[in-house]
Order: structure tokens, then C-alpha cells, then sequence
């Protein structure tokens, strides 16, 4: 049986869903005013996790994730300006163009990572109309009231206001700020729909003049028209629970009455060095800086697995390093078996398989399940039947362990300057020294072949 830990609830919960074998999620995307960093990313490997786990399990799915392109503020709260507004402003740039910039850069990485692409992809700035009209609904239920500065929602018509997050209201209340618009009912009312400002770029006509929404109203209704007023599961990052999930709950339940998600399903922070990841320390590293730094997207996929989702997760350089090896050598263990000519009982196999589930299957125990794979990875007799068994487990893990690429070899930092020491000698025409450097290499265990596009090293 599936086991999930709810948010909601605070406990695993046996999964069941609201049709007999269709799973409908919903997915909070990426606001695209900068590329994705591996934090971001842990969220997405999540998500394609719990697909892959629902699938394992023979469920169908219909699943949603927006693009974010217009109304989230600064600040999640509703305070400061539309991050894409600024990111426009700042780069000398339409908005709506860096927003595509940033989205195929978005889906790129899911590609890299091998995470498959939700069945609707829904931008935010292409339901306006939805929106509103969600908008209207709220309205019409007396959840919501006009300022000169926008719509609101009124927080005190919900006595159940704060379930998610289980927050201390009365303290929120007595450290919240209201001068963004003093016309606000309650200090912890939220926007849902923002007048725009003359000088504002990105808005759209409505019954209330031109404006533009309110970040949490556009989860509430693309989820509401892709997924129906009640779906299955909705997931993010434990950030997202306080404001912006919190506020969709609410949302949902003045416009129908009804918590719009059975499971509420998040993801913990990924720390770098034991610490947050900020522009500040230099330390917001995309894929991309992992390629650059010659690590294949998978190894991150991989490290990503070295603990469970509801836990914080701390990246170093070191760690992904191990995670990269690790992940060579989970390929190679494949090929053995791939090559081998030894039998295996199905009984074994059918053991290992279902302790493999087991594991999946009790709130996507990931850590757990790859000891099983490593047990199977190792067995003694080579044989086909485990590396069958092995790309089983692989349509989980999705770390294309069957990929017959050359292998990476991760060079330290001594070997990688020698390298560039031997390569501008030879740029010099110091053939001396070039040979010099790669008699040193070949001390040190490793093996310089020149070609015409450049050297290339093997581990002796």
C-alpha cells in the first residue's frame, strides 16, 4: 500500500485516490524572472519522483504545473513589486520575453535531469480570463472586497484561516504590516487582484479596470480548470505552506467551499555548506555551473537521493563528487550483469523487488531504496536477469544507468592545473616542459593522449 505524509494532517495517510485509478496533482512552478538554481530543482526532482512512484504503482495521471510570468511580488505577502516587472526593468527587456528565456532554460533542466514534463504546462499571463472570473466567484461568496488599490481577500470570513501552516495567527496579527494599503480590512488580507499602476507593463482589462493578479489566485484557478474544484495531491517547498498555499486553501474554499487538495505534499530546503543559498555568497549554483564544473545532471539527481525529501539536505562540492562516482559505479555494476551468463532465482528477485517497492512506497523512502539497488548493484553472480531487474528500478530512478557514454573521469584540483600547465606549454611550443608535465601525470596514475581536438586523460 502507497503511504504519503500529508501536510494537512501531519501523518502518513494510505493513498487512495478521488478516482479509481487516476491521480490528479497540481504542481506550483517556477516564477521566471531568473534561471532555476538546484534548490529550485530538488522540488521538480521531487515532484517527478512522486510521478514515477505513482506510476510504479499503475496509476494514470493528470497533472498541472504553472509557469509564474505575471504576480509575484517581492515579497510572497503581496508586498513590493511583480518580480517579472523588475527583472524587465533591470535587463532593459520585455517582460513576457525573459519569461520564455527563463522558461525554456526551466524545461531544458528537466530534460538534463531527466524529469518528465507534467501533462499541462500552464502560464499564468494565458488565464487572465480564469483568473478573474475565480476572482468574481470569490466575490460573489462575500470572501472579498474592493480597495482603491485592488481586491481582497478577507481573511476574517474564514474561521479555519491558518490549517496548513497551523501558524500563531494572533501573533502574525500583531506583527503585521498594513501600510502597503491602508484601506485593508484585516492585516493578514491578501491580494487578489491588483490595480495596476499607469506606468505598469504587464496588465490586462477587467471589471475592476486594468489590472493584474495576485500570485496565489493563479494556482486556485488553472488548478480548479485543469483538476476540478476537489483533486488528489498539490506539492512545492515547505516555503510555499505559510503564505502562499495557505492562502490557495482559502481561496478555494471561499470561492467553493472546499480545501481543493486532499494531500498537501512538501519538499525541505537544499543548504549549501550547512547554509542558505543566496546571490550575496555567491552560491546560487544552477545545473549549469554543475556541467561547468564537470558534473553530469544526473550525479545531482543521484545526490538528491542520499536523503528523504522531508528532510534538509546540504550540498558541498565534495558531496556531489561522490554522488557523480557513485553513480559511475552503479552503471558499471549494470553492465556486468548486462554481460553476464549466471542465473538468478526469481524468488531472490521478486524479494528484492518488492523490498524496492516497500521502500518507494512508504512516503518515497528514496535513501532506503537505494540500498536495496546497491545490494542487487553488488550481488556476486553476474547476471542478466538482475540488470533487468536494475533498469526496473531505473524507470523509478530515472539515472539512466544503462547510458553507454564515456566515462567521466573527476580529476582534482592538482591534476586538473597540471593539465592546464601542459596545455599552455604546448600552445608555446614548450614541448619540454609539455613532456615534463606528462611524465609528472603519469607518476600520479594517469595517462596524457594528444588529439586533434585536445588532450584527453585516462586513469592508468
Amino acid at each position: 500500500m502507497l503511504k504519503l505524509y500529508n501536510t494537512l494532517t501531519r501523518q502518513k495517510e494510505d493513498f487512495k485516490p478521488l478516482e479509481e485509478n487516476t491521480v490528479r496533482m497540481y504542481t506550483c512552478g517556477l516564477t521566471v524572472y531568473s534561471e532555476a538554481h538546484i534548490g529550485n530543482m530538488r522540488a521538480y526532482l521531487f515532484m517527478d519522483n512522486l510521478r514515477k512512484v505513482l506510476k510504479y504503482n499503475d496509476y494514470n495521471l493528470n497533472h498541472v504545473m504553472n509557469i509564474t510570468d505575471v504576480g509575484h511580488m517581492t515579497s510572497d505577502a503581496d508586498e513590493g513589486e511583480d518580480k517579472m516587472e523588475k527583472a524587465a526593468r533591470k535587463a532593459n527587456k520585455n517582460p513576457l520575453d525573459i519569461a520564455h528565456e527563463i522558461t525554456e532554460k526551466f524545461l531544458n533542466d528537466f530534460d538534463r535531469l531527466n524529469i518528465e514534463r507534467p501533462e499541462h504546462i500552464t502560464p499564468a499571463t494565458e488565464h487572465i480570463k480564469d483568473m478573474e472570473e475565480y476572482v468574481a466567484k470569490i466575490m460573489e461568496n462575500g470572501y472579498a472586497y474592493e480597495t482603491s488599490k485592488g481586491i481582497y481577500f478577507d481573511t476574517s470570513k474564514l474561521k479555519s484561516y491558518g490549517e496548513l501552516s497551523r501558524a500563531n495567527l494572533e501573533k502574525q496579527l500583531a506583527g503585521a504590516r498594513i501600510e502597503v494599503d491602508s484601506e485593508k480590512r484585516n492585516p493578514l488580507d491578501f491580494a487578489l487582484w491588483i490595480k495596476a499602476p499607469k506606468e505598469h507593463i504587464m496588465k490586462w482589462n477587467s471589471r475592476w479596470g486594468e489590472c493584474y493578479p495576485g500570485w496565489h489566485i493563479e494556482c486556485s484557478a488553472m488548478g480548479h480548470k485543469y483538476l476540478g474544484t476537489k483533486f488528489d495531491i498539490h506539492t512545492g517547498g515547505v516555503d510555499h505552506i505559510p503564505i502562499h498555499h495557505e492562502n490557495e486553501i482559502a481561496q478555494a474554499k471561499g470561492a467553493y467551499g472546499i480545501n481543493p487538495a486532499n494531500l498537501w505534499m512538501h519538499v525541505e530546503f537544499l543548504l549549501i555548506d550547512g547554509g542558505k543559498m543566496s546571490k550575496s555568497l555567491g552560491n546560487c549554483y544552477t545545473i549549469s555551473t554543475l556541467v561547468e564544473k564537470g558534473y553530469e545532471p544526473l550525479a545531482y539527481r543521484y545526490f538528491t537521493y542520499t536523503s528523504h525529501y522531508r528532510n534538509k539536505l546540504n550540498f558541498t562540492w565534495e558531496s556531489i563528487d561522490s554522488a557523480q562516482k557513485s553513480l559511475l559505479r552503479l552503471r558499471e555494476a549494470y553492465f556486468n550483469h548486462e554481460n553476464g551468463t549466471e542465473d538468478v532465482s526469481e524468488e531472490l528477485l521478486n524479494e528484492w523487488k518488492e523490498e524496492f517497492k516497500s521502500a518507494i512506497n512508504d512516503d518515497l523512502n528514496f535513501p532506503l531504496a537505494m540500498a536495496t539497488v546497491w545490494e542487487v548493484a553488488k550481488f556476486a553472480k553476474h547476471s542478466k536477469k538482475i540488470a533487468k531487474l536494475l533498469l526496473d528500478f531505473d524507470s523509478v530512478l530515472s539515472l539512466s544507468i544503462d547510458k553507454k557514454e564515456e566515462k567521466t573521469l573527476l580529476l582534482d584540483k592538482e591534476i586538473e592545473e597540471l593539465l592546464e600547465k601542459r596545455k599552455a606549454a604546448r600552445e608555446n611550443k614548450d614541448f619540454k616542459t609539455s613532456d615534463e608535465i606528462r611524465d609528472l601525470l603519469l607518476q600520479k596514475g594517469y595517462k596524457v593522449i594528444d588529439t586533434k581536438t585536445g588532450q584527453q586523460i585516462e586513469k592508468v
